[in-house]
């Protein structure tokens, strides 16, 4: 459901083994500031594009693969960032032999392809709840995004449990269920039961597709065979949203979206300059989320993009009851709390164990 600049590089070697290198990072302020730098991007795409979607849908517009390739379409921006990464290195390489312009290799290569094909049908998903869902029912299902991640990141890259990540996580399902108690209130004028239904049903699935593509991707920087760097984290990000793109360009091929993009346009209820602006915002804000997102989780882990993701619940409800006018009912409310409720919790445990784990490195030092 998706990045700026990576660094160095160390090969363990024994005299009779080598290990498999791992994600080098910078130094822990650097780090923190690039975090803070791609938490901003993913916050950028993660409320504004959902947003962006539904003005589409609201005024007319029709074509859900259409509106799902938008999502990753914008690929070139990631190669011109590649671009010039590699003139920049040129121009500081010393020796005879130029850097690589790719680093990806072909294990690498094909992970990122099948992890770009899931976030291709994860879109679609997203696509049509967002066409049938008030944008605020479909901000709180889609926190359950972080239940998801949870369990697949606790299968895939052993991403340890405490009390307080369980009680999140419960907290957040038990928000979904309210939510789904309230049955079809707060359906949009004009759209059918089954449609509603359905797109609670895609929205939720999207969820649990996108909780096991964020560990997978985790999972493929550890296992690859070569020193993730920065660069070739943009690499990887670049050939998902190629895959993706792919995807979404069959579907739209097979029901002839193409065809009747001009005429829709015609047709939009904003006009169609506004429609072709809708659909080039829409590429950027989905950039900024899956650079952001990609990011994230370089710099930190999968399920730190969960909790991210999940915060920002309120605001883009709030920004769903403003600007579109939705209804805000007490299932609505009561969802939001356990959601902010169960974020505080995950946040509190992640405070409680970096604290514990400073303690055990200080009496470490003194005993030393």
């Amino acid at each position: 459901m998706e990045d700026p600049n990576q660094l160095t590089t160390t090969c363990i070697t024994t005299t009779t083994t080598t290990t498999t290198p791992s994600p080098e990072k910078p130094p822990p302020a650097a780090t923190k500031t690039l975090l803070i730098l791609n938490c901003i991007l993913l916050s950028i795409g993660n409320c504004g594009g959902p947003l962006i979607l539904r003005l589409y849908f609201i005024h007319h517009g029709h074509r859900l693969w259409l509106i799902t390739n938008i999502q990753t379409i914008g690929w070139p921006f990631i190669l011109t960032i590649l671009i010039t990464l590699h003139l920049h290195r040129r121009r500081r390489n010393t020796t005879r032999h130029p850097p690589p312009f790719i680093h990806m290799r072909g294990r690498l290569f094909f992970a990122a392809a099948f992890i770009g094909v899931l976030t291709g049908a994860d879109n679609y998903l997203y696509s049509y709840g967002v066409a049938h869902l008030p944008i605020s029912t479909y901000a709180l299902i889609n926190a359950t995004r972080l239940v998801f991640m949870a369990a697949f990141a606790f299968v895939l890259v052993r991403q340890r449990f405490t009390a307080y990540s369980i009680n999140a996580v419960v907290l957040l399902t038990v928000g979904s269920a309210v939510l789904a108690m309230q049955g079809s209130g707060d359906r949009p004028d004009g759209e059918g039961k089954g449609e509603y239904v359905m797109g609670f049903v895609m929205t939720a699935a999207a969820a649990a597709v996108y909780g096991l593509v964020s560990p997978l991707v985790e999972l493929t920087y550890k296992k690859a065979k070569q020193v993730m760097t920065y660069t070739l984290v943009l690499e990887v990000q670049m050939v998902m949203c190629v895959f993706a793109t792919v995807f979404c360009t069959v579907g739209m091929i097979f029901d002839n979206d193409i065809k009747v993009i001009s005429r829709e346009a015609e047709d939009f209820g904003l006009g169609k300059i506004n429609y072709y602006m809708i659909l080039s915002i829409s590429v950027v804000l989905w950039q900024c989320f899956f650079l952001g997102a990609i990011g994230v989780i370089f710099y930190g882990s999968s399920l730190l993009l969960g909790v991210i993701v999940t915060i920002q619940i309120p605001v883009t409800e709030i920004l769903g009851v403003i600007f579109y006018k939705e209804k805000f009912k007490t299932e609505k409310g009561v969802a939001l709390v356990l959601s902010i409720w169960g974020f505080i919790s995950y946040f509190y445990g992640e405070y409680k164990h970096m604290k514990i784990s400073k303690d055990d490195i200080q009496s470490t030092h003194e005993v030393a």
